[in-house]
């Protein structure tokens, strides 16, 4: 049993936050590991700042608990955060300006995929209508035939 409880606590995921970086107000530590769910390490790309070992994630989560402390709310340290570093350290980006362009690019294109595909089977299965053969043709037949 001992084993299976070393072995389940050795399989979580380790946090990056340092215990220097933690704040003594437990309300404000919890609105900090909030908002850094929702931010991006730059360095590890797919990574939310609190799970990255990176320098930058360091920065940022010690930036974050400053302007918390500051007494910001969370979309001023957020919106802070964003003027800093772009949009890019969102990890769900905003539906507005140029990224409205990355939101809908996918789905058009499936769109736009689908239509084509139909067109495509819909006119192969679509039999060609047979064309008369003209009077030289007939001709050169009848002479392909007799041979």
């Amino acid at each position: 049993m001992r084993y299976l409880l070393l072995i389940l606590m050795l399989a979580s995921p380790a946090m990056a936050v340092e215990p220097s970086e933690m704040l003594a107000d437990p309300a404000l530590e919890a609105r900090a590991r909030e908002i850094s769910k929702g931010l991006r390490c730059v360095v590890c790309q797919n990574e939310n700042i609190d799970d990255s070992n990176a320098g930058i994630a360091a920065d940022l989560r010690v930036l974050v608990r400053e302007r918390l402390t500051a007494g910001d709310s969370d979309e001023e340290t957020v919106q802070y955060v964003v003027d800093r570093y772009g949009e890019y350290v969102l990890l769900k980006p905003t539906f507005f300006g140029n990224n409205l362009i990355l939101w809908l690019t996918g789905p058009l294109l499936l769109l736009l995929g689908g239509i084509g595909a139909l067109v495509f089977i819909r006119g192969r299965a679509k039999p060609q209508p047979e064309e008369a053969l003209n009077a030289d043709e007939q001709e050169k037949l009848a002479r392909l035939l007799q041979d």
